[in-house]
């Protein structure tokens, strides 16, 4: 009939499988509770009714009785570029593959601050900070609570957290000398916000390489991260003075400053040497063909997740800090 408001399905309880099956409700429960003892004949009397009902046992009563959640929450922040987007998803899966279930917390930091509140009151086996901006007070709300925290986007000092993070000064510190013995003597920067802690790590790795060779950086501007600030960066340092190559704290500049001065008519690497850090999968396409710092994703999401689940076996055992060995991935435009 038009106009009839249908009612949503009444969730089918463990009280209507006992009833269905001709058992006691704790019945039910054992049937669903690995290493419980139960008659062979009740628990297929149980699992036929409860798959013809379609009943499902409710995982927040099991944690409320002592079951472990599988909860992982993941602070991606605003994933700006597809590096963040890239690792986010590999972060899912690898989570996934180890029977944890994750919840992305994304948005800016006012919004990620208000969702972060709301998902502390769930019962998490740990917290994946990913972004290189948040402040360390997420990390001590984690702790108060006892909630571990494994920091990936930059490095925590701070007792319960494990940090994860790649050789920024080092990976940015060979390019630097990859430059260099390639004749390039005018070095131009484009970083990313002094908030972020990478863009810092990764200034100062080029910074001690153009010193190491009596060196230092002919200019230096600073991008969001994404792809339209290198461009955007890379017009702003075209007007001041000349340079002879390009580099950015991260692909999705460098692709942008790329197209900048492909734009402008300039040749690429003839005349401007262009480089990116992080390898990820556009920086390979042959449109732009970009040489880069490789910040291996599947090894981060290895090393986290290797450190959630000992985190979660040893609640105690002694916080950790590993860094990722990066490598240079020579293309076409240095």
């Amino acid at each position: 009939m038009a106009g009839t408001i249908r009612k949503s399905a009444r969730r089918v309880t463990a009280a209507d499988v006992a009833e269905a099956a001709g058992v006691s409700r704790s019945a039910v429960s054992r049937a669903f509770t690995p290493g419980s003892y139960l008659d062979d004949g009740k628990r297929r009397a149980i699992l036929r009714a409860a798959k013809r009902l379609g009943y499902r046992p409710n995982a927040m009563a099991a944690i409320l009785q002592g079951g472990a959640s599988d909860l992982v929450a993941i602070f991606a922040g605003e994933m700006p570029n597809d590096f963040d987007r890239e690792v986010a998803a590999a972060l899912v899966s690898g989570l996934n593959a180890i029977g944890k279930w994750p919840l992305v917390i994304g948005g800016d930091e006012a919004t990620a601050r208000r969702a972060l509140a709301n998902v502390l009151r769930y019962p998490l086996e740990a917290m994946i900070l990913r972004s290189g901006s948040l402040d360390e007070g997420v990390a001590k709300s984690c702790a108060k609570l006892g909630v571990p925290v494994i920091s990936s986007g930059r490095i925590l000092h701070m007792p319960g957290v494990d940090n994860v993070c790649c050789r920024n000064r080092d990976g940015m510190a060979d390019m630097g000398r990859l430059l260099i013995e390639g004749g390039r003597r005018r070095v131009a920067f484009v970083g990313g916000p002094e908030t972020f802690w990478s863009a810092g790590e990764r200034r100062l790795g080029l910074v001690t390489a153009l010193h190491a060779a009596g060196l230092t950086l002919s200019a230096d501007a600073m991008g969001a991260y994404t792809v339209q600030s290198g461009y955007d960066a890379a017009a702003d340092l075209l007007a001041g003075p000349p340079f002879d190559a390009l580099v950015c704290a991260n692909d999705a500049m460098a692709i942008g400053a790329l197209s900048l001065l492909r734009d402008r008519g300039i040749p690429v690497p003839e005349q401007i040497a262009v480089v990116g850090f992080d390898d990820i999968a556009m920086a390979a396409w042959p449109a732009f063909n970009l040489t880069t710092v490789r910040n291996p994703i599947d090894t981060l999401v290895e090393t986290v997740t290797d450190l959630v689940q000992r985190r979660v076996e040893t609640p105690t055992k002694p916080d950790e800090t590993i860094a990722i060995d990066v490598s240079l991935v020579c293309r076409g435009t240095h």
